[in-house]
């Protein structure tokens, strides 16, 4: 008697009930339920929160760029998550459709789907797709919460180290000393005395009204490939890793690219006016102990000067000392 129970249940019983044209059990496929996606690190789980926190609890300088090279870490490690994830569900489809063609249940192309086994391989493929798509709206949907989260939290750090910087700027005005090297009789090389960090960071608003996205980027002299000069960009502001060493044309029009921060490394812009209504482009470029001016000529810059370019750019910081912008002191070397 036992023995007849146990012959109808488990696989025998559910075979029983199954017509004879049917296939063997079409697997159920459930997608995985969304991952947590934590995007921020395992050090810092709050992310946003916790970079808007440090920004307001101390208001120097430099701990408004640590928050802000915090929420930027963080949301690249976010953005990688949901990367793999998509990359995660991507290759699930892919091996649900493969494993359905290996079993050689779909339908051939032209072909009448007049089998069952076909029909019955079309509806578990419609039904894994459709847990497929809900996934995947749901993650969307979390992607794009995460990040209006941190573009919220960009926009506030941004603004804060803005109005920070500007009266920083109004109470202390940072000093340039520069120092003329006469070349021969009209030309000319022009060094600057190195500069502390913070007034660094005021030198860059001063000459152009906007902020450098790093803290200690005019002493920077890292380099990722030793047989290269430091790069002249950060990847920062959508600047790509590989679009971090452009020529001085795409250096110069990077510099007059609208936005709030500029991804600059180991130099300091200067745009001077010519009489024409032109302007050249000077830089302020880290060498060893001194800062030296470089113009950018053509698609390259030279650092030695005739003597009205020279004339020009001390004019121009003059200019900026007597609107009480900078303080500069001249002296010949």
């Amino acid at each position: 008697m036992s023995g007849e129970k146990k012959g109808t249940t488990g696989r025998g019983r559910r075979d029983a009930l199954l017509r004879h044209d049917t296939p063997v059990d079409m697997p159920t496929v459930t997608a995985s339920p969304p991952r947590e996606l934590d995007p921020d690190s395992e050090r810092e789980p709050s992310g946003p929160d916790e970079a808007l926190a440090r920004l307001r609890g101390l208001e120097t300088l430099e701990a408004a760029y640590e928050a802000w090279n915090d929420l930027r870490r963080h949301q690249e490690v976010a953005r990688q998550r949901f990367r793999e994830e998509r990359e995660r569900l991507s290759h699930q489809g892919d091996f649900l459709l493969g494993a359905v063609r290996a079993a050689g249940l779909m339908v051939p192309e032209g072909a009448a789907p007049a089998l069952t086994p076909a029909s019955d391989a079309q509806g578990f493929m419609r039904d894994a797709e459709a847990r497929l798509g809900k996934t995947r709206d749901a993650l969307a949907e979390r992607e794009a919460d995460s990040e209006s989260r941190y573009v919220a939290a960009m926009e506030e750090i941004r603004a804060t180290l803005l109005d920070r910087v500007r009266r920083y700027a109004t109470a202390s005005q940072p000093g340039l000393t520069l120092v003329l090297r006469r070349v021969g009789a009209e030309r000319a090389i022009l060094h600057v005395s190195r500069v502390a960090t913070d007034a660094s960071v005021l030198l860059c608003y001063q000459l152009t009204g906007r902020l450098p996205t790093r803290y200690g980027f005019l002493a920077d002299d890292s380099t990722e490939d030793v047989s290269l000069a430091p790069a002249p960009l950060y990847p920062d502001e959508d600047v790509l890793a590989d679009a971090v060493r452009p020529g001085a044309r795409a250096l110069v029009d990077r510099m007059r690219a609208p936005g709030v921060a500029l991804p600059i490394k180991g130099f300091l812009p200067v745009f001077v006016p010519r009489s024409d209504g032109g302007e050249d482009f000077f830089r302020l470029l880290q060498r060893g102990p001194v800062l030296e001016v470089e113009l950018a000529d053509g698609d390259a810059f030279r650092h030695v000067l005739a003597r009205d370019e020279a004339e020009r750019f001390a004019g121009h910081l003059l200019r900026l000392k007597l609107e009480g912008r900078i303080g500069l002191d001249i002296e010949a070397g």
